[in-house]
């Protein structure tokens, strides 16, 4: 696969989001007979965690994959057929959602597989839909090797989801200046134990330390995945007496840890940096919300601060029994590309045709930084997306004071992160 070196939108921008995708799809005359037959719908396997601590994450990623299915069917589908979501919980665990992926496509007849899990489970789907050869995207990994590597690489695969290393890149940037205004120099960290975890942590600490040398870790401690006490983390942060910390935890194990470390009056020691504060239902789950938290962008109805945004809040809203979160819009953006790509292909599902009608694709859509989103064809991971941090307050909106990184910034140390690491 090439370098990417895309700084604008992709070799081709085809429509406007899923209704537009639907209009085009019906305009097309010419389908083979098999698939106008009887208007088969066109099934799609979702593996995602929809019971525990996380399902809140689940089910918003449902909720928002089912709001762009619903705008096509109304449309009339995808050249007649409509498109049908079949839904299976894996708790979370990854030999489950690969038992479960194989069970779509084996014994519900999906022909496509939306792998909205986190990133635990993703490289196993990874490896199931390269072997069965199922067109799939993963709407929810962070994890930066997932689609960086190449011996990841998989020429129907891509990636929906953010990136962690472009959150890195922007975090780093924003810690930076904080860091120097403040003279925040001994830092210290609370991930989750796992390869997001690990790789995020590490990628934001690099970045903090490029562009604010003076930094140094002094305390590092891993909690376990859905951990439900944080006492051991909480008094090893205490110990060490750091002046800044930061943390990936994510859903309901970020509200636990939050609210148990404010017992002990932890954000009141020290400048705090939690990436996945932002989303609505971790922000809004918390008892006593520390105000001036530094949260980075996940899905707030102010970020983009467009009407195409607010738009798309209010009939999720409308439409859903929970609230949206950095899953949702993921998700959403997971549909409009496979509808763009089931477009593209007059609804044949074959992976590779539908792989090379994603590879380097840009879309309208109201999550995109200039209101576009690109999947870049070098490596299938999803570009121009909002990134960015901002910081908390106890009422709605919740966070303000958005501060957006340039995707040239970005662009830039990605490709010397992924020099430095052999993968281009």
């Amino acid at each position: 696969m090439k370098n990417h070196q895309s700084r604008g939108p992709s070799r081709r921008t085809v429509l406007k989001g899923a209704a537009g995708a639907a209009a085009l799809g019906t305009a097309i005359v010419g389908f083979p007979a098999y698939l106008k037959a009887a208007g088969k719908p066109i099934k799609i396997g979702m593996p995602t965690i929809m019971s525990g601590r996380v399902a809140i994450l689940g089910e918003s990623s449902v909720a928002a994959a089912q709001l762009q299915i619903a705008r096509v069917n109304k449309a009339g589908g995808v050249g007649g057929r409509p498109l049908e979501l079949v839904v299976r919980d894996s708790r979370g665990k990854p030999d489950e959602a690969a038992r479960m992926t194989r069970d779509l496509v084996n014994n519900e007849g999906c022909d496509i597989i939306l792998d909205a899990e986190a990133s635990s489970a993703s490289f196993a789907v990874n490896e199931v839909v390269r072997d069965i050869k199922k067109y799939c995207i993963h709407s929810n990994s962070e994890t930066s090797s997932l689609t960086a590597e190449p011996k990841n690489q998989v020429p129907w695969v891509f990636r929906s989801a953010r990136q962690g290393i472009h959150d890195a890149v922007g975090g780093g940037l924003y810690a930076a200046k904080v860091a120097k205004e403040k003279g925040l120099k001994r830092w210290a960290t609370v991930s989750p134990d796992y390869a997001y975890g690990r790789a995020n942590t590490e990628e934001f600490m690099e970045y903090v330390k490029v562009f604010a040398p003076e930094v140094e870790i002094i305390e590092q401690t891993w909690p376990k995945i859905f951990q439900p006490d944080y006492t051991e983390n909480v008094t090893a942060l205490l110990n060490a007496q750091p002046q800044a910390v930061y943390s990936c935890l994510w859903g309901g194990d970020l509200v636990a840890f939050t609210d148990q470390a404010s017992l002990y009056g932890l954000f009141n020691q020290f400048e705090a940096f939690a990436v996945n504060l932002g989303d609505y239902p971790v922000i809004t789950a918390i008892k006593s919300l520390p105000e001036g938290v530094h949260s980075g962008s996940r899905y707030h109805r102010d970020i983009p601060d467009t009407a195409e945004n607010e738009a798309w809040y209010k009939e999720f809203m409308a439409n859903s029994k929970v609230l949206p979160t950095n899953w949702s819009w993921e998700n959403a953006t997971a549909m409009d590309f496979i509808i763009a790509a089931l477009t593209a292909t007059g609804g044949d599902t074959d992976a590779e045709k539908l792989g090379k009608a994603t590879a380097g694709l840009t879309i309208d859509s109201p999550f995109g930084a200039g209101g576009k989103l690109t999947m870049r064809e070098s490596d299938h991971t999803l570009v121009n997306y909002m990134v960015g941090y901002s910081k908390t307050i106890a009422k709605d909106p919740y966070v303000v004071d958005f501060k957006q990184t340039d995707w040239a910034d970005i662009y830039k140390h990605e490709d010397e992160w992924k020099k430095r690491n052999g993968y281009i």
